[in-house]
């Protein structure tokens, strides 16, 4: 089978095309036949070393942990997956750097597999994955709000998303709304605004204006009740000054690096929680839920994908994996996909 491989740390040069076995699972585990595998930043900056893994070889390891396809074979002890069954999956090299999406077959622990509902398509499914479950885990953080997602369950409650045009925000901008929340989104240009009210923002503000806490301050006088954060030290007196007291912070990201500091008065002041929120590590627990959830959400459409949609797709072979690391390490706004088969 055609796989696209690294054995060392570095920029998407490492990537390479090769010809691998097709593997055999084991217990507990299903071989998925991938038809597009999706592309985030965890996954560039996991394949450069940002995390600071160190320099030297590695073991041969397979990039991108969301994808979506179909099973083709099932290992001993699985009960809820049939060969034939179409299916999302995502964080699928944690721990298990063979198992990246980029390629024709890979094999997965059972936890990491979802159903796909009918009529959604592979780009979706593996558009989903990691930016789903981190705006689901980002929304159900709250003292005072749900630990899962339905429509009604952030009635009366107001969201602001941070980074409304990015794969994490779009999601997040689209599960609030469904489960019906007030939902402003903040964005740094008028491009990007589109993208965020096509993906069903109530109200969107430019965080470089600056009027944005009064913007935003007039759409919920008595302070938003959860900001969905990618950028938590550029960001921060802008979400302490429309924070409502006993409102919550859910930081995913920090994007642009700037220093974060927390200021104890004023965040004692309103009683501000902060929830730092990570898919590799928030539980298997929390990824399943996550994964019921949003897979409603498909099934009610209220998690399109899309142009039209607020979230391009831009599209590359499983030749060009590299280059697709490239658009996302570069800030290309929409969703990155290796397309791997037709299925």
């Amino acid at each position: 089978m055609k796989a696209v491989v690294f054995s060392e740390l570095g920029a998407a040069d490492v990537l390479r095309v090769t010809d691998l076995a097709v593997p055999e699972p084991g217990a507990g585990e299903v071989r998925v036949r991938v038809a597009v595998s999706g592309v985030n930043p965890t996954d560039w900056k996991g394949r450069s070393g940002a995390y600071g893994a160190g320099e030297g070889e590695i073991p041969l390891s397979v990039p991108n942990h969301d994808g979506a396809g179909v099973i083709d074979a099932v290992g001993p002890d699985v009960g809820d997956f049939a060969v034939g069954d179409r299916v999302w999956v995502s964080l699928a090299a944690y721990q298990r750097p063979a198992s990246g999406t980029a390629q024709e077959y890979t094999i997965l622990a059972v936890n990491r597999v979802f159903p796909l509902p009918d009529g959604a398509s592979f780009e979706l499914g593996a558009a989903t994955g990691i930016p789903a479950l981190t705006a689901h885990r980002s929304l159900t953080v709250a003292e005072d709000g749900p630990s899962r997602l339905a429509p009604g369950a952030l009635e009366g409650a107001v969201v602001l998303v941070a980074g409304g045009a990015g794969a994490v925000g779009h999601a997040a901008v689209q599960l609030a709304r469904w489960a019906g929340a007030t939902v402003v989104a903040t964005v740094s240009g008028e491009a990007k605004a589109s993208y965020a009210k096509a993906a069903g923002a109530h109200h969107v503000v430019n965080y470089r204006d600056d009027d944005a806490a009064e913007q935003i301050r007039a759409i919920a006088p008595e302070g938003v009740d959860l900001i969905v954060e990618v950028a938590a030290g550029r960001n921060n007196a802008l979400d302490l000054a429309v924070l409502k007291n006993r409102g919550t912070i859910a930081i995913y990201a920090n994007d642009g690096g700037t220093p974060f500091a927390i200021d104890i008065g004023q965040n004692m002041g309103l009683n501000v929680r902060y929830q730092f929120v990570l898919g590799y590590t928030f539980g298997w627990d929390k990824v399943a839920a996550g994964a019921e959830d949003i897979n409603a959400a498909i099934a009610d459409g209220a998690l399109p994908v899309g142009e039209v949609a607020g979230l391009p797709l831009l599209e590359f072979g499983l030749d060009r994996t590299d280059d697709a690391h490239r658009a996302v390490e570069s800030g290309a706004v929409g969703k990155v996909l290796v397309k791997v088969a037709d299925l």
